[in-house]
């Protein structure tokens, strides 16, 4: 086989593929050993007539359709890397001219990637983030372990209060009948929490254990449940447990608890390090994601229709994966919604040019860059991937197939785009907000608005 690129005009490429008069031959000798069962001819068994019979019979180009096909199959794919095109669309081929004994030549038209000049992609300018992890932030975090080293004590003394947790049965009524899902045993709801609907905690405060009580509430109009939304219903509770939260002091055991560290003091600081680590790594993020935004509002350009179409495909997939994960599906939220799928695609659309336009801006920052990502970096990148989710290399070769070291290569590439895009803005410092803008602010939001008559009077 053969490729040759013929010519390439407004983003279309023209192209013929060459397959050898062997190749041919030995093609259509496979359409006819896998289609010869199809054909009845007096005198033969059924799949047993030879091919010249058939081809007399039925016409010399009775297998021509599925060889060509079979040909393609592998052919196409491995004439693109021939002519190292990435293409958008599906290709669109002539009807060939076939003569006996001689070579098959193909030829065809495709939509391929945009190749375009990239005019702003240096020099952008994105603010400057810089967060400084104080005590504040480093308190907060010790509260979170704190809370994550809490245990629970029966309360035996007291009436439940809000923050506590009761272990109790309920079971719930609409129009004096129980209905599906309102029924539990051992529950364990933690008062104040809003995990029920408006007004149930509140009415489980001041309960000790062994009481029974009814909760009188009223489902929120928006209930996804539709045979219960706005509906009165009363819940019969029996309380069994009172529990509260012990939590531990904040010292030099704690530390010692959850920690390398002895004492409290050096615990804080590694803390404190790692939380500036983590906020730093945070920042260059959203500013990398900010220059990106900046190299997509900087560059006008056209983006081809069937692109959207391809990333609106691509994010509905998404969109039906994560519904998927919750026991619900694509068609059910536009059930939910009363959106049809040409109003669901539409309102995607937007995202998806976005989307599309910025890779079609970094593909070309690395193409005319010539960035391009060596063997280590590559690995890594799949080594990273692998242990994120707790594969080895040769399963995730396998999971993604051959191409997997192309999509790892170039999303390295990928990486070293952005990095060049951010490495090359102009850092401008956060304007910090005056006394004086604050006082702006505050009066214009207390000034009461102008009616369309004294603007005109203003004019």
């Amino acid at each position: 086989m053969k490729a040759t690129q013929i010519s390439k005009e407004n983003g279309v490429v023209k192209f013929s593929i060459e397959f050898t008069k062997d190749e041919w031959a030995d093609a259509l000798n496979k359409a006819y050993l896998a289609n010869r069962g199809k054909f009845s001819i007096d005198g033969f068994r059924k799949g047993k007539a030879p091919r010249k019979i058939i081809e007399n019979y039925y016409g010399h180009d009775v297998f021509w359709d599925e060889a060509l096909n079979a040909l393609l199959e592998n052919g196409y794919y491995d004439a693109l890397k021939e002519m190292d095109i990435e293409v958008i669309s599906q290709p669109s081929f002539d009807a060939p001219e076939i003569k006996k004994d001689e070579p098959v030549v193909l030829t065809g038209s495709v939509q391929v990637f945009p190749e375009i000049d990239v005019k702003k992609y240096k020099g952008l300018e994105i603010e400057k983030i810089e967060t400084k992890i104080g005590d504040k932030e480093v308190k907060a975090e010790l509260e979170k372990v704190q809370k994550s080293q809490a245990r629970m004590e029966n309360v035996e003394d007291r009436a439940s209060e809000k923050g506590d947790t009761l272990v109790f049965d309920f079971e719930g009524f609409v129009d004096g009948e129980a209905f599906s899902g309102g029924t539990a045993e051992n529950y364990e709801l933690e008062l104040g929490s809003g995990q029920f609907i408006p007004g149930f905690e509140e009415q489980l405060e001041g309960k000790k254990p062994g009481d029974e009580c009814d909760v009188e509430v009223v489902f929120p109009g928006d209930y996804h449940a539709e045979e219960l939304a706005g509906k009165p219903a009363v819940f019969k509770c029996k309380i069994h447990e009172i529990k509260k939260e012990i939590l531990p002091e904040i010292d030099d055991e704690l530390a010692s608890d959850v920690s390398e560290f002895e004492t409290l003091a050096e615990y804080k600081k590694d803390l404190k390090k790692k939380l500036q680590e983590q906020a730093s790594e945070t920042d260059l993020s959203v500013m990398k994601d900010r220059a990106l935004e900046k190299l997509y509002e900087s560059n006008d350009i056209e983006v081809p229709e069937v692109m959207i179409a391809g990333e609106i495909d691509n994010m509905l997939y998404d969109m039906n994966q994560n519904l998927a994960a919750q026991g619900l599906g694509l068609q059910q939220y536009m059930d939910w919604t009363g959106k049809t799928i040409e109003e669901v695609r539409e309102e995607t659309k937007p995202e998806a040019e976005k989307r599309v336009k910025t890779r079609i801006l970094l593909k070309n920052v690395i193409r005319m860059e010539g960035l391009a990502a060596d063997e280590e970096e590559v690995g890594k990148l799949m080594e990273d991937f692998a242990a994120q989710y707790g594969m080895t290399i040769d399963q995730v070769k396998e999971m993604a197939g051959p191409e997997t070291e192309n999509y790892f290569r170039e999303d390295a590439a990928t990486k070293k785009a952005i990095d060049l895009i951010f490495d090359n803005a102009k850092q401008k410092a956060a304007k910090k907000e005056t006394k004086k803008d604050t006082k702006e602010k505050t009066e214009k939001k207390a000034a009461p608005k102008k009616t369309k008559k004294a603007e005109k009077e203003d004019k």
